[in-house]
């Protein structure tokens, strides 16, 4: 049974976590895509509010720079927040952050994010370890 949102409270986000590109789990996005993404599991959370609270790097298939987003996926409600972005090696904090819709959005990487692990159907999974061990095999649907 999915929560009634109006009950639902997010809890105060943990300060952006330290994250580290070496052991990135490669988010898979279609091949026409000039970014890849990964997510740092070392900085996945599953929160008692139900939401999942982690770091994603967007690096260029060329190599080169990098762009980290310190974000929070609510599953029930379809929702993302990014709470900071990483620019010039510090963390840039998001006064107030919003929720947004998870279908509204320009990149489609929080979609593959919550699809390939981070959400089983509208509700997070259970535990890190368990996102993470569905990031690295993901799922897919059968059409």
């Amino acid at each position: 049974m999915i929560p009634d949102p109006s009950d639902w409270k997010e809890d105060k986000a943990a300060p952006p976590p330290a994250f580290s590109q070496d052991k990135l789990i490669p988010i898979e996005m279609p091949p026409y895509m000039t970014l890849k993404f990964g997510v740092d599991p070392a900085t996945i959370r599953v929160g008692t509010d139900g939401v999942v609270r982690y770091v994603v790097v967007a690096t260029s298939r060329e190599g080169g720079g990098f762009n980290a987003f310190y974000e929070g996926i609510h599953c029930s409600t379809e929702q993302y927040k990014t709470y900071a972005s990483f620019n010039n090696g510090a963390w840039d904090v998001q006064k107030d952050p919003e929720w947004k819709r998870i279908g509204d959005r320009n990149s489609g990487y929080t979609h593959a994010v919550s699809r390939q692990g981070m959400c089983r159907d509208h509700a997070p999974q259970q535990s890190a370890s368990e996102t993470i061990r569905l990031l690295k095999a993901p799922v897919h649907d059968l059409d």
